[in-house]
């Protein structure tokens, strides 16, 4: 069941195809007779417009039983053949290159070896090949492609497409991302914060009904993204959930942004490994953590429990602000036997108000590393096929 409301979903009068779509989509309504119930259109409207939309082939109609006169009540659904989305992870040291169809199903994945560090240029001219490369290999028709979805480590101002101050991405300050990529690809193009679309992922496919939803992502660094009624919560210039660079009271390691104390500095991944090192273990980095605490490693089990509370000292306060129903843990430090979400689970119930958690759940993510292409593949579906863009589309009347 979604948490859209399906009056404001259907608000304007006339309702119009691309809302009518939406209302399908959405599992809100999924027959005829739903659309006329919710909306309040007439048969004639409804007929109209629902045959537009299977016409452009963006609808299915399974057979059904007739409805006494007239044409048979068959189930509506969103025609996720349609076409397909291409999505861009950029991480750290590796870009994963996924196509999906229109319901997240992948069609085909490419991975390949490039630090975010090489800076804009490079990354994004390997992307471009690489796409062109994926979109041959596997014989999906380029023109099919919907929309192109770049995740990156850093906050994003969606407004232009572009990274802003991202302290892990050096030279990708202000570059015009979305706009190279637009104009390379000549599909719309999509850029966001990968913990975002984590969040989303994981709220759609997950949590539909979940009104407030935190995901919190621990792997070489620290994130978080924040979905509320169904939404993305981005901030006013894509700046919220950037819980990793909140100063820890009493520490004074150095983070990658240049400041001292990070939370992202002391109980990250990195951080971890760099810790463990320092004590002789033989850790270069997160992977290695993992390992040391599926061996039973007492002293990478404890440093972990520990980093997983000193989380939880700051998502006290974040879960004390948002209230939400359900805070997901993702990233690699999700995969180290409940040890991390243990600690973090610990502190936010001890030291939160009761009525902030009295509702609270606190899980590891199901979705894992898929969370951020169901992301995107959200996101993006949500924006090429809004009610206004169908419209258009078609050449109806809004």
């Amino acid at each position: 069941m979604s948490v859209i409301d399906p009056e404001r979903v259907a608000s304007g009068n006339p309702v119009s195809a691309g809302r009518l779509l939406l209302l399908v989509r959405r599992g809100i309504a999924t027959t005829r007779r739903e659309l006329i119930r919710v909306t309040g259109l007439s048969r004639s409207t409804v007929t109209q417009r629902v045959d537009a939309l299977l016409g452009a082939g963006l609808l299915r109609e399974s057979a059904g039983e007739a409805e006494g006169r007239g044409r048979p009540a068959g189930a509506l659904s969103f025609d996720d053949a349609f076409g397909h989305v291409l999505v861009a992870g950029v991480h750290r040291d590796r870009v994963e290159l996924t196509a999906v169809d229109l319901a997240g199903r992948e069609l085909r994945r490419r991975v390949f070896d490039m630090p975010v560090t090489a800076g804009p240029e490079p990354v994004l001219g390997a992307v471009e090949t690489e796409l062109d490369r994926l979109l041959a290999d596997s014989g999906i028709d380029p023109a099919r492609t919907v929309a192109l979805g770049v995740g990156v480590p850093g906050p994003v101002d969606v407004a232009v497409g572009r990274v802003m101050q991202p302290p892990v991405m050096p030279g990708w300050h202000d570059y015009p991302l979305r706009d190279r990529l637009a104009e390379r690809m000549g599909v719309p193009v999509f850029v966001e914060n990968d913990a975002n679309l984590m969040a989303l992922g994981e709220q759609r496919a997950n949590w539909p009904s979940v009104p407030s939803l935190l995901l919190v992502t621990v792997g070489s660094g620290i994130g978080a993204g924040i979905v509320i009624d169904g939404r993305l919560y981005r901030g006013i210039d894509g700046g919220a959930g950037d819980i990793g660079h909140i100063r820890m009271y009493g520490h004074e390691e150095r983070c990658a942004c240049g400041a001292v104390g990070c939370l992202a500095a002391v109980a990250s991944g990195d951080a971890l490994a760099r810790r463990l090192a320092a004590m002789g273990k033989d850790v270069s980095g997160v992977d290695d953590v993992r390992r040391l605490v599926h061996e039973g490693d007492p002293d990478a089990i404890a440093a972990v429990r520990t980093a997983g509370q000193l989380a939880g000292e700051v998502l006290t306060t974040v879960v004390s602000v948002l209230n939400p129903e359900i805070l997901v843990l993702a990233g690699q430090m999700s995969q180290t036997n409940e040890y991390f979400v243990t600690g973090m689970r610990e502190l936010i119930y001890q030291r939160s108000l009761p009525r902030a958690t009295r509702r609270l759940r606190v899980v590891s993510t199901t979705l894992g590393e898929r969370a951020s292409v169901v992301g995107m593949t959200e996101l993006a579906v949500d924006e090429v096929f809004a009610p206004d863009a169908v419209d258009a589309r078609l050449g109806t009347p809004r």
